[in-house]
C-alpha cells in the first residue's frame, strides 16, 4: 500500500511539474518584446558611426536620420533611447543576447537579414557605390575597371557582399567610416559604401573632399531589425505610417539632405 501511495504521489508531482514547465514555456514563447522594452524603460539601439544616419555632433550627441527617428520612436513608447556602438558582423548575436533591442543603422534588407530578424517595412532607397580618390575617378567608371583595385569594406555589410559578388580583392574593417579613412589615407585603393553615406561624406564641403563615388553596384532598401518574432516591428511600421503621413519623416530627411530617397509608408 505504501508503495502504491508513493507511486501516486510521484506521478502527481511529475504531472504538476510538467504542467508548470509547459506553462512557463508558453509564457516565454508569448512574451511581448514591446512589454519587455517598456518594463525596463529603455530602447537600446545598435548602431555604427554612419553619417547621415547615425553619427555624433560636436557635443557628442548621436544625431542623423536614424538616430532622430529612433529617439522619436522611443518617446512614443514612453521609454528612454540609448545608442550602443556594435560590431556590425555581430548584430544578430547582440539582438538575440538582448544587449540591444533593435538594429537601426541604415541596414540593407538582404535575404539573410530578413531571415535572421523581424524587420520593419523599407523606409529608404539606397545603393552600394564605389569610392575612389577624386583625381582617379575617370579611370574607374565600369565594373571591369575595378578588378585591379584593393578595397576596404565594412565587415558583414552589403558592401562586402558586393565585393564577393564581383570577386573583388578586399580587406574587412570595423565600419564604413573606417573604409573611407582607408581610401583617403591611401591604405586602400577604393571602398564600397552606401550611396547615402557617400553623398553626405565625400566631395566638396565634406570631411573627404578628396574622395568621390563612381560605379553603382546594387540597388537596395533600408529597414530596421528586431529580434525574430518581435512585436516591436509591427509597432514601428505603425509609427512610420503615422510620421510619414504627418510629414515628420520628410522633415527629418530634409534636415540631412536625403529626402529624395525616402520610401512612402
Amino acid at each position: 500500500m505504501k508503495k502504491m501511495i508513493s507511486l501516486a504521489l510521484a506521478l502527481t508531482l511529475g504531472l504538476s511539474l510538467t504542467a508548470c514547465g509547459s506553462k512557463n514555456a508558453e509564457n516565454t514563447e508569448s512574451a511581448s518584446d514591446l512589454a519587455y522594452v517598456q518594463d525596463k524603460g529603455t530602447l537600446v539601439v545598435g548602431i555604427t558611426e554612419f553619417e547621415p544616419m547615425d553619427y555624433q555632433d560636436a557635443d557628442g550627441n548621436w544625431v542623423g536620420f536614424d538616430a532622430d527617428m529612433a529617439s522619436l520612436f522611443a518617446e512614443s513608447l514612453g521609454v528612454e533611447v540609448q545608442f550602443q556602438l556594435i560590431d556590425w558582423d555581430s548584430k544578430v548575436m547582440e539582438l538575440d543576447g538582448k544587449t540591444i533591442d533593435v538594429v537601426w543603422n541604415g541596414m540593407t534588407l538582404t535575404e539573410d537579414v530578413k531571415e535572421a530578424m523581424e524587420c520593419s517595412n523599407p523606409y529608404f532607397n539606397n545603393a552600394q557605390v564605389v569610392i575612389v580618390k577624386a583625381d582617379q575617378a575617370e579611370k574607374y567608371q565600369t565594373t571591369d575597371s575595378l578588378k585591379e583595385l584593393n578595397f576596404s569594406v565594412e565587415n558583414g555589410s552589403a558592401g562586402m557582399e558586393q565585393a564577393d559578388a564581383y570577386s573583388l580583392s578586399y580587406t574587412p574593417v570595423l565600419d564604413q567610416a573606417t573604409a573611407l579613412l582607408e581610401v583617403s589615407s591611401g591604405t586602400a585603393d577604393a571602398a564600397i559604401i552606401d550611396y547615402l553615406m557617400a553623398v553626405a561624406s565625400t566631395g566638396e564641403g565634406t570631411s573627404y573632399e578628396n574622395l568621390t563615388y563612381t560605379v553603382s553596384l546594387a540597388d537596395e532598401q533600408y529597414g530596421v531589425g528586431f529580434r525574430k518574432g518581435s512585436d516591436l516591428a509591427a509597432k514601428l511600421n505603425e509609427f512610420f505610417a503615422e510620421k510619414y503621413a504627418d510629414g515628420t519623416m520628410k522633415q527629418v530627411a530634409d534636415k540631412y539632405g536625403i529626402a529624395e530617397k525616402l520610401v512612402e509608408q
